[in-house]
C-alpha cells in the first residue's frame, strides 16, 4: 500500500510582510482609534459600554453565588448544627469548625450541636457551592447578593461566625426560605436522642 505524499510550496513574502512591521502598524492605528473614540468621543458613538465602578455597578444574576452567610432561628442563634458536612464537602478545605454542646437546660441538648466556632477563609474558597449544597440544615447560603470587598489583609478575608450571621441575604432577611421545626417549637414531632428516632 503506497501513501502519496502531498507537497506543499511556501508561499512567495515580500521583505515587509516578514518582518510584520505593517501588520503591527496597522493594528496599533486600529487599537488608538478605538481609544480616542471611546475615551474623548461623544457617548452615542462609543463602542463599549463602560461601567464605572464602584459608582456604577452592574445588577448580578438571581443565581450569582455571592459570600457566605449562616442564616439565623427565629431567636437569632445560627442554624448551624455543627454536622461538618460542609467543611467535609469543601474541596477547598477553607471551611474551619469547632462543634460545641449545648447546656443541658436547653431543649436542643442531646439533640444537636452548635458551632463554638465557625470561619470561612475567603481567599481560599473557588465558590463552588459545595458547602450550601451539602447542609442538611439550609444554615450555610451563598445568596448575600454580594462579592468580596477589596482589601489589602489577609484578615480581613477570614469571616467569624459573628460576621458570617451578621449578613443579610439579598431579601434583606436573616432567616431561611426554608423552614425547619426545632426542639421546643410547638409543631416539633418530639423526636431526639433520647426518645427516639
Amino acid at each position: 500500500m503506497t501513501i502519496g505524499v502531498k507537497v506543499i510550496t511556501k508561499p512567495k513574502r515580500t521583505m515587509s510582510e516578514q518582518v510584520y512591521v505593517p501588520a503591527i502598524a496597522a493594528g496599533l492605528g486600529k487599537t488608538m482609534k478605538r481609544f480616542f473614540k471611546n475615551t474623548f468621543g461623544p457617548e452615542e458613538e462609543k463602542e463599549i459600554a463602560t461601567v464605572r465602578y464602584p459608582e456604577e455597578k452592574r445588577e448580578y444574576p438571581a443565581r450569582f453565588r455571592g459570600i457566605h452567610r449562616l442564616t439565623q432561628r427565629s431567636d437569632g442563634s445560627p442554624r448551624c448544627v455543627a454536622c461538618l458536612c460542609c467543611s467535609t464537602a469543601c474541596p477547598a478545605q477553607c471551611i474551619h469548625i469547632e462543634p460545641a454542646e449545648y447546656e443541658p437546660d436547653d431543649p436542643r441538648y442531646g439533640y444537636e450541636r452548635y458551632p463554638a466556632r465557625f470561619v470561612i477563609d475567603e481567599l481560599r474558597c473557588i465558590f463552588c457551592g459545595y458547602c450550601v449544597e451539602a447542609c442538611p440544615c439550609d444554615a450555610i447560603r451563598m445568596d448575600t447578593g454580594m462579592h468580596m470587598p477589596p482589601s489589602t489583609e489577609r484578615s480581613h478575608f477570614l469571616y467569624e461566625k459573628e460576621t458570617l450571621l451578621e449578613l443579610p441575604g439579598r431579601d434583606g432577611t436573616y432567616l431561611t426560605a426554608n423552614p425547619r421545626h426545632e426542639p421546643g417549637d410547638p409543631t416539633h414531632p418530639g423526636i431526639d436522642r433520647l426518645k427516639g428516632h
